[in-house]
């Protein structure tokens, strides 16, 4: 069974509108917005966001990190008062605050449903799987409030769908459905409602069967040649496989193919 978990870093003493479960015998640690209905996100809880990120990414109890929210939406964004009260030095970290899934190197899921709408978008674009209910509706409403995104939500959502669709969101402040989103490649799946939970467990579940090292490679690799030639992407991707044929891991992947049972990757 899931646990609550308490962390020694007193920056996340008293956590701001999230909580933390680890299920060791699942290898799994859930970060769970908490302020239903909307679950908005407040300034001092994206500090505390990455914090808990780089700390779970440390943690030899998880393999897998999921994000998600109480209720019946994921979240309508950011506390809009709190941008006004903030410092520029303090805005001007949003952006790698809400990055934080996408550097953590452990793999992480967000399981989407209801409004997911400003940093609640960005914070899901960030990371690896997103797994939508078909009850989602993704927006970058900011043009409504004379703004852009600043945490990374156009810029990566342009590397995902290309600018043309990526005008017609962030500039009209467009919603768009979970099964549109599945359609254009943001969504990893997009399912029924009630079966959000127990496609995020299968995933879940999934991934723990492949190497840590492997895993956290293939994350690595991917986002550091996002933006390469196709031969620089091709050297790296050369470099990451040689190391990799060094390691424990891949020699007991390929003795357990050829004694074909199942692999018992360590992660080293």
């Amino acid at each position: 069974m899931p646990s609550p978990c308490t962390f020694a870093d007193p920056r996340l003493a008293k956590l701001d509108g999230f909580k933390v479960e680890i299920d060791e015998a699942h290898e799994r640690a859930d970060i769970i917005l908490g302020r239903p209905p909307y679950n908005v996100v407040a300034m001092p809880q994206r500090d505390q966001l990455r914090l808990t990120f780089e700390t779970l990414d440390e943690d030899p109890r998880v393999r897998i990190i999921v994000l998600r929210g109480e209720g019946e939406h994921f979240s309508s964004g950011g506390n809009i008062g709190g941008f006004m009260e903030a410092s520029p030095e303090h805005v001007s970290k949003l952006a790698w605050n809400i990055a934080a899934p996408a550097r953590c190197g452990k793999p992480v899921i967000v399981a989407n449903r209801g409004y997911c709408f400003g940093v609640g978008f960005e914070l899901s674009l960030a990371c690896d799987f997103r797994i939508a209910s078909e009850t989602t509706q993704y927006a970058l409403p900011e043009q409504k409030l004379g703004q852009i995104p600043g945490s990374g939500g156009s810029a990566r959502l342009q590397k995902m769908v290309g600018i043309t669709r990526t005008k017609d969101i962030v500039m009209r402040s467009k919603r768009i459905s979970a099964k549109q989103a599945f359609d254009w490649g943001i969504a990893t799946e997009c399912v029924p409602d009630a079966e959000l939970e127990k496609a995020t467990d299968k995933l879940v579940d999934e991934l723990r069967t492949f190497s840590p090292l492997a895993q956290r490679t293939a994350k690595k690799l991917l986002n550091d040649t996002e933006d390469s030639t196709l031969a620089i992407a091709i050297e790296l991707e050369g470099h990451c496989y040689s190391r990799l044929r060094q390691s424990e891991d891949f020699k007991e992947g390929v003795e357990a193919f050829n004694a074909k049972r199942p692999p018992k990757f360590a992660g080293r």
